[in-house]
Parts: structure tokens; C-alpha cells; sequence
């Protein structure tokens, strides 16, 4: 994966802080829904270059077992 860009990004005090709230209520961090928005528009609007990456996930790794097939997960539990 290529290096990610960094940037040094001016805001109005205000959106920051409306960016903020909006980031910890989707379980986000600041710079990654600035990323997701720009992604957001940049999609919308029919220009988000092919060649780019997906988002990095990042966090801890989820606690849900994955399933290969179509069983019921709780099938596996103990009674």
C-alpha cells in the first residue's frame, strides 16, 4: 500500500468542533470522516480516481466470529 498523504488543513473553529461531534457519533476519528466525506463527495460527483484504495480499517479487530458457510452460529454454542 502507498504511503498516505498528509496535510496541514485550515478550519473555522466551529466546523471543526460540528466535525468532531459528527466524527464520535459514527465511531470515527476526526481525520477519518473528513477522509470519508471527501471520499463521499468525490464518488457523488463521478470523481474519485480508479486507482484509488480503500479506506484502511483501523481499531481493533472485530470480536464477532466469521462464518464460512450458511450455519447458524448459535448451532455451535453448548447448551
Amino acid at each position: 500500500m502507498a504511503e498516505r498523504k498528509k496535510i496541514l488543513l485550515r478550519l473555522d473553529p466551529a466546523v471543526h468542533d460540528a466535525l468532531a461531534r459528527w466524527a464520535g457519533e459514527e465511531l470515527r476519528s476526526t481525520n477519518a470522516q473528513i477522509e470519508f466525506l471527501l471520499r463521499r463527495a468525490l464518488d457523488e460527483s463521478g470523481r474519485m480516481p480508479r486507482g484509488a484504495g480503500a479506506i484502511p480499517r483501523r481499531g481493533r479487530p472485530s470480536s464477532r466470529r466469521s462464518t464460512t458457510s450458511e450455519e447458524d452460529p448459535a448451532e455451535d454454542e453448548p447448551e
